[in-house]
């Protein structure tokens, strides 16, 4: 687990790295006092506490995300820890984890930093994660047995009794049903309406008719599933899955 925290505050920042040292011990935690230290390393970590006024933290934090997003990295967990709370808003456009106000209280910054270190795991493990997909090719009519994981999977859409995976590395029609896929693909995925399943990592809002997902698309939610899906999605949330919305 590698952990860098980032602050102006050299006293502030060793703070922080010896409540993480108490909570984590084994975590590799490296402390920088300006964001161009912070990029001179060049290296990349799990979990990021940064500053927004001493080390410019929005402007680092915009780095990290398109760095990250260029490279096919998986999205790191950004914590802002400040003493200004006017920046809260601006910190969710770079998908902050968290905003925590200097100064900070240890119950509160140990509670914060469980639940970041809970989804880095969650998410760890869902990167291990696939499914066997059995595609049937429309030329040769050939079948081939295609290794997806769970991580790249947008949602799943059944129309005409066909089966559509949609993924980030493109769409195939498998075989299979809805109910299978529902049963077997855990709790990261959520049967929103009869011909859809999401992938909750993959949703990027949604309302009491639709979901947008992360690709752009727009999926049905069935109304009378939408507290359900609300509570499932908390749920997933709370238990460190990765959240967009």
């Amino acid at each position: 687990m590698r952990i860098a925290v980032c602050d102006s505050d050299i006293e502030f920042c060793k703070d922080l790295g010896n409540m993480i040292a108490a909570h984590r011990p084994e975590a590799r935690v490296e402390l920088f006092s300006s964001a161009a230290d912070l990029l001179q390393a060049g290296r990349d970590f799990h979990i990021y506490f940064l500053d927004i006024k001493g080390v410019s933290g929005l402007d680092m934090a915009r780095k990290i995300r398109e760095h990250q997003a260029q490279n096919g990295k998986v999205r790191s967990i950004i914590i802002f820890v400040t003493g200004y709370r006017e920046h809260m808003e601006e910190a969710f456009d770079v998908q902050a984890f968290h905003y925590l106000l200097k100064p900070v209280q240890r119950d509160k910054f140990v509670q914060v930093l469980g639940r970041a270190l809970q989804e880095v795991e969650f998410r760890a493990k869902q990167e291990e994660e696939y499914v066997l997909l059995k595609i049937t090719s429309h030329q040769t009519g050939s079948k081939d047995t295609r290794k997806v994981f769970l991580r790249d999977i947008y949602y799943i859409e059944s129309n005409n009794k066909k089966v559509t995976v949609h993924t980030t590395g493109g769409t195939y029609e498998v075989q299979g049903t809805m109910d299978e896929f529902a049963s077997g693909l855990g709790p990261a995925f959520y049967r929103c309406h009869r011909c859809y399943l999401v992938n909750f990592a993959m949703v990027s809002s949604y309302n009491q008719n639709e979901i947008i997902i992360a690709n752009g698309d727009c999926i049905l939610l069935a109304y009378r599933k939408y507290s359900v899906f609300v509570k499932a999605y908390l749920a997933y949330a709370k238990g460190g899955g990765m959240v967009n919305v």
